[in-house]
């Protein structure tokens, strides 16, 4: 049995090269920094627009939550006895082998995590543009806000290469800062008066058929991507002191509190605009601001949205640049990547390269005009069938892994496994249908990554026919 090997032992080990300088409060910040970003900001509109009535639109919400959490507890479940760093990968890799995990690396990296964080830079600067705009009447100019946004990526960078320590306070006083700033959205929205009939106007949608349905499940993909990111905490689990007790608490209590802040900042926004406005909104923030307060809520939820992005951002470039390094290390991805800093006990290359190659996402990105929406379209169905298989990869450990020392159990194992899977076939099935081009592109995209991975095998064949 492989689970009674001296390599599976180790394998489960604490043992790591890294540093351990994270504590609970870390993990949580980072996941809190993870996750909550310019999705709260940008996607309660398209998911509006899609449903069309305020009893789906908080369906959505709950579901991506609850789908979430539950997807938690089996991330949990593996984190605790597999605490490595690399996340997901790591999880993929000791459940289905090199080549799956490879290739889930190769998308996130190539693709969807480098993009996000070009997406979410752009955000930033975009509303830095906005509040300039507001405090001397004239925006930056598209170029500016690149630049921006460049800044951001490569200051951000350059602060983690100094160390996990450094980056994980850095990491805090930003999460405390996009919390406070949420708050104070929350609690400028309810002190000035509003409509509570808003939530009525329309409650129900017209009719609930098949329709409805693939609405709700088309608009799952941007509540997911507002919840994106809570599998952060993982990425870092060789950093993380006490890692068994720790990423599982991290993980449990940070998805069940970003839940109800969101429930409570689409509250505020319905308070304050109609659902037809909403829906017509790329920037619903700002729009139930100025109701409440005029152009001052405007400036005070720009700054809300730098903070928050600024964070996102942080927590972005601290865990992603984990995944490069764990696939390079066990030599799956280029070697240098695979490197630690001698002094400061950072994956260094990894985080540099990953700054590079998100900047020339990002300048290519900069030319689209819907980046947001394309990005989710885009590569949804790709992270549905690689999450799928993740939260499978909890019932292979349980069967692979008989006797390995399990801290957590997922709660409600295996009804919440089959919960979380059913929703997750719901989304794949609903974005392959209304996204259909975009899904198709990003999986052909992703099977690239064959193309490294049989490398040598590819060029002794080319030799041998010439």
């Amino acid at each position: 049995m492989p689970s009674e090997s001296p390599v599976a032992e180790e394998l489960f080990s604490e043992k790591t090269e890294l540093e351990r300088k994270l504590g609970l409060i870390e993990s949580f910040s980072i996941l809190i920094g993870r996750i909550i970003g310019s999705g709260i900001f940008r996607t309660p509109g398209p998911i509006m627009l899609l449903v069309g009535s305020v009893s789906t639109f908080y369906g959505v919400w709950i579901l991506g939550g609850a789908a979430t959490l539950l997807g938690a507890f089996c991330y949990a479940e593996m984190a605790a006895m597999l605490p490595r760093s690399g996340g997901p990968y790591a999880f993929l890799r000791v459940a289905y082998g090199p080549l799956w995990a490879f290739l889930r690396g190769w998308a996130m990296f190539f693709v969807s995590e480098t993009a996000a964080i070009a997406a979410v830079s752009m955000v930033f600067a975009e509303y830095a543009s906005s509040l300039i705009k507001i405090a001397f009447g004239t925006a930056f100019p598209r170029s500016v806000e690149v630049l921006v946004a460049l800044v951001v990526i490569w200051l951000l960078t350059l602060v983690n290469c100094f160390g996990v320590g450094l980056g994980g306070k850095v990491q805090n006083v930003l999460s405390l800062a996009k919390l406070i700033a949420l708050g104070g959205v929350i609690g400028v929205s309810f002190s000035y008066s509003g409509n509570w009939q808003h939530f009525a106007q329309p409650f129900w949608p017209e009719q609930f058929n098949w329709t409805t349905f693939l609405a709700m499940g088309a608009a799952m993909r941007y509540a997911f991507f507002a919840f994106s990111g809570w599998e952060g905490a993982t990425y870092v689990a060789e950093e993380v002191r006490n890692p068994r007790k720790n990423l599982p608490l991290s993980l449990i209590l940070g998805i069940s509190g970003v839940l109800l802040i969101y429930l409570a900042v689409n509250t505020a926004y319905l308070y304050q605009i109609p659902v037809a406005l909403m829906q017509n909104s790329k920037w619903v923030a700002v729009e139930a601001m100025e109701t409440a307060i005029g152009g001052l809520g405007g400036a005070l939820v720009s700054v809300a949205v730098m903070l928050n992005t600024f964070g996102s951002v942080s927590s972005q470039v601290l865990v992603k640049a984990r995944g490069v390094f764990a696939m390079a290390r066990d030599g799956l991805f280029f070697p240098q990547l695979g490197r630690i800093h001698p002094r400061y006990k950072s994956p260094n290359n990894a985080l540099l390269v990953q700054a590079f190659w998100a900047s020339l996402l990002l300048l290519a990105a900069s030319f689209a005009g819907r980046v947001y929406e394309t990005i989710i379209d885009f590569f949804s169905f790709t992270s549905a069938i690689f999450n799928i298989s993740t939260f499978v990869a909890v019932w292979i450990f349980r069967r692979k892994f008989k006797t390995v020392t399990r801290p957590y159990r997922a709660w409600g194992y295996p009804f919440s496994l089959l919960i979380v899977l059913s929703i997750q076939l719901w989304l794949l099935v609903t974005t392959l249908i209304t996204a259909f081009i975009p899904s198709l592109c990003g999986l052909a995209l992703t099977l690239t990554g064959l193309l490294y991975y049989h490398r040598d095998r590819l060029f002794h064949r080319r030799k041998i026919k010439e």
